[in-house]
């Protein structure tokens, strides 16, 4: 495998004792080779239960830096839309703190009288 791939698992905190790591036989075209030798591989991640397989190449050797490069991939984006989701919440949190305008606080007023005048129009008729 790849220096590169190791870096990015190491990074993700990605260890090989918490892969579980299969070779299944092979299935679809590719004739004789496929369907015969076990190069399909399937890689699952135990502690989250994340599980990938591949079978892009004829070479179980590179079917196996596929999966993991996948695996990375799977990750990588995880841990984005979770910054994405972090980054939203604090700008919705700096807006919900902002002082509004001048008109805004206009609106609110007359808003304010007009259900006060609603709520008076609810009393006791009187003769």
């Amino acid at each position: 495998m790849e220096d590169s791939i190791q870096q990015r698992m190491e990074r993700l905190q990605i260890r090989e004792k918490d892969l579980e790591e299969r070779f299944v036989l092979g299935s679809g075209s590719g004739g004789q080779k496929i369907n015969k030798t076990a190069n399909c591989v399937y890689l699952k991640h135990l502690p989250s239960g994340v599980e990938i397989s591949s079978q892009d190449s004829r070479s179980r050797e590179k079917n196996r830096e596929i999966a993991r490069r996948r695996l990375c991939e799977h990750f990588e984006r995880i841990n984005l839309q979770q910054r994405q989701q972090r980054a939203r919440q604090r700008a919705l949190k700096r807006y919900r703190k902002r002082r509004p305008s001048k008109a805004t606080k206009a609106k609110m007023r007359k808003d304010k009288q007009f259900r006060s005048d609603k709520k008076k129009m609810r009393g006791r008729i009187r003769d």
